[in-house]
This record gives structure tokens, sequence and C-alpha cells, in this order.
């Protein structure tokens, strides 16, 4: 991969074969809920970045994932919210868009944190919120939906059931799934459910194809995900990434320059650090990462600008893969 805008894994398509199944399946929930992890659990290959900060994912992507001759395709899309500012409208809205024309849609509920919400936490008692709020308007929905409860192995089983006949009467869902995404504790059923039920049809990808993410995005994504894992507290969500080149050096490697962009000067003295080892330290981890996607040794160079209105600029969604929504 020379170029950086080819998706991961791809080669030729597959030809259609009346033999194979193919289904299209929109992941959502409220942020946090565990919808990157699981796809990428079902991809068997990180396709997406996970951290602890919520509204991690800000747009769609979509992983491949094989069943015999059936593909499964999910769409990863970002948390839905309550929105207040103009980049969490979009993502709210790339959410449902992903979830329009699908042949399936797994509902994922973060079930500690939603049942936090009766010690009257208020990020539980948000979380509880939004989940009830996406339950509502699935109920109107004519389409297929599963429920998917998501880190059981947190919760006494009692909790469990009981939560579990509460939601389930919520919406019309086709099946009730309880799931540790992380440990993969019921992660083979579910996509065992989802591989039956696929309907008839060619497949979407080809056959050795992970993602519809481009290796420029991927890499931006990767380095931001180091970003927020080595700044959770100190930062706030007022930063991008994008890969402004992607290029070889004379000997042929991959050099890949990225920029971070940040909303104030004192954000940018937080990503650079004292003598500039944070940002030393999130471009180490960056560039190992980024050698073992792209299986070559890559160069990466990284520089911090202040952009106060980025937000607010249609270049910067583009880089992320979103439709302004104002």
């Amino acid at each position: 991969m020379t170029d950086g805008d080819q998706t991961l894994g791809s080669t030729d398509p597959v030809p259609a074969d009346e033999m194979t199944q193919c289904a299209l399946i929109a992941v959502i929930g409220a942020p946090n809920a565990g919808k990157s992890t699981l796809v990428n659990a079902m991809v068997g290959a990180k396709i997406s970045i996970v951290t602890h900060k919520v509204q991690t994912t800000r747009a769609r992507v979509r992983g491949v994932a094989l069943q015999g001759t059936t593909q499964l395709v999910f769409i990863d899309t970002p948390g839905i919210f309550k929105p207040k500012r103009r980049l969490d409208r979009s993502m709210v809205a790339a959410a449902w868009e992903g979830a329009e024309g699908v042949d399936m849609t797994l509902c994922m509920v973060d079930v500690p944190t939603y049942l936090a919400a009766d010690k009257g936490e208020a990020s539980a008692r948000k979380c509880r919120d939004d989940t009830d709020a996406i339950l509502a308007r699935l109920s109107d929905s004519d389409g297929a939906a599963v429920l998917v409860l998501n880190k059981i192995d947190r919760i006494p089983r009692d909790r469990l059931l009981a939560l579990l006949d509460k939601l389930g009467q919520a919406a019309a869902f086709t099946r009730v799934f309880l799931i540790s995404a992380l440990t993969g504790d019921g992660i083979a059923d579910l996509k065992t459910f989802l591989a039956e039920g696929a309907p008839t049809g060619p497949w979407l990808y080809p056959e050795d194809q992970l993602s519809d993410i481009t290796d420029r995005l991927m890499a931006a994504e990767v380095t931001r995900e180091k970003l927020y894992l080595r700044l959770h507290d100190e930062l706030p969500y007022d930063t991008t990434v994008e890969t402004e080149r992607w290029t070889r050096t004379e000997k042929k490697e991959l050099r890949i320059d990225q920029i971070i962009y940040v909303a104030r000067n004192t954000q940018k003295g937080i990503v650079v650090g004292k003598g500039g080892r944070t940002l030393k330290t999130i471009g180490e981890l960056a560039r190992k990462e980024l050698a073992e996607i792209l299986d070559e040794p890559v160069h990466l160079f990284i520089h911090v600008k202040v952009r106060e209105n980025w937000a607010d600029e249609a270049a910067r969604y583009r880089e992320m893969g979103l439709d302004i929504v104002d």
C-alpha cells in the first residue's frame, strides 16, 4: 500500500454467487457501550479505535467478518446522545444514518453503567437517558433489531435478569444476547445467529478485506487513540488528527506526516508536554502500531497546530468522514 487511500486488506471483488449470503448490520448505542470493541472482535482485527473516553468513535466504519459462506458487514457508528455542539450533531446524525437500509440493527447497552444510574451517578443517568431514547426510537421502527447487553461479566445474575426483562420489552427485539465484547463471552453465538439470518446474495467486499476505512484515516485514528489514552483526563474533545502527507523516502520507506489540531494554546502545551516528551511518547506508540497494521516500517512525523474553530470547518469534517449538521 503506497498512497494511503486504499482500504484495509482490499483486493479484487468476489464474483456474485447465488450460494453466498451477505448481511449489513448496524451497531448502535449510547457512548461507550462497547460498539467498537464488538466490531473488532467480530472482524478479528482492529478496525476501530477504542478508548475509555466517551464519543471516541466519530464516523461510521464498516468492518467485514466471514462465517462460512456468509459475509457480515458491521457498521460501527458513533455513540448516540443528546448533542450540544455541531460536531456532536454530525456524529449522532451519522449514527442514525448508518442504521438506515440495513438487514439488522444491534442495539448495545452498557449494563454496569445503565444500572449505576440507580445510585444517582450523573454520568450513569445520562447514559441511561441516552439508551432509553434509543430504545424508544427503535420501538417505532419497522426494522429487525437485536438487543445486546454488554459487559455482563461485571453484573450479578439476578440484576442482569431483571434488566433483561425490562429492556426486552422496550422494543420489538428479534432476539436478546448477553455478551462481554472485551472477553469474547457470547460473541460466537451472536455471530452464528447473524450469519444464519443473512439473506442470500453476493458479498459486498473482497474475501480478504477487513474494513472500508482508508489507510490514511486509520493512521490518523491510531494517533488519536494514543492521544486520548495518554491524555485521558487532561485533554478535552477539542482535538482531531489528520494525515497530511503519505509519501516514500529515498529508500522507498513509508513516511506519514500528521497534524494534531487543538482549539487553544494551553491544549498545545498539554499535547507537546515538557520538552516534547508527551508528543514523542504518543508518536512512538502510534508508529509502532501502524508498522504492525501496515506490515512495514513507518516514519511518523506529528505536528501540533492551534486552530480555534476547526470544529466548524468543512474540511475537518471531510477528513473524519462526516457531514456538517447545523
